[in-house]
């Protein structure tokens, strides 16, 4: 079942289930529709912020339907942001080694890409934390 617990103009709270994704999805895209981005940015925002969901819902949270995600979003200028807060775990993006997507592909490997693609996808990418939530910044650049 997809629940977003609370929707607002620029901000969404979901439940830590990946079946909140599509959600999670369909607000950035409406999002974008109404600041008049490409399809090609939206799909790529769509994507980091997805893949950013997915690793506080299985890392942060460990699974547990039981967290909430803050997702907010602002444009100011040509510079988007994309908030996301959660009260899980916490952990050091740095401390992530850059994957071997060659080897990846030889054993045929899902996963491992989140933090890859984000920081491939967004033009800045800054996580902290101060022991009772997490904050993770995405930022692009728009055209």
């Amino acid at each position: 079942m997809n629940e977003a617990l609370n929707i607002s103009g620029n901000e969404i709270i979901i439940s830590s289930s990946t079946n909140n994704l599509s959600l999670v999805r369909m607000f950035i895209e409406d999002y974008g529709k109404a600041i008049h981005l490409s399809k090609r940015e939206v799909a790529h925002i769509s994507l980091a912020v997805d893949e950013a969901c997915t690793n506080i819902i299985k890392h942060a949270y460990k699974n547990s339907k039981d967290g909430k995600i803050k997702i907010r979003i602002n444009k100011k200028g040509n510079k988007l942001s994309v908030k996301l807060i959660d009260k899980g775990l916490h952990f050091n993006p740095q401390t992530i080694p850059a994957p071997n997507i060659e080897e990846s592909q030889k054993k045929k490997k899902g996963g491992g890409l989140g933090i890859f693609l984000m920081k491939k996808i967004m033009d800045e990418v800054k996580y902290s934390s101060n022991g009772n939530s997490n904050e993770l910044l995405l930022t692009k650049y728009l055209a």
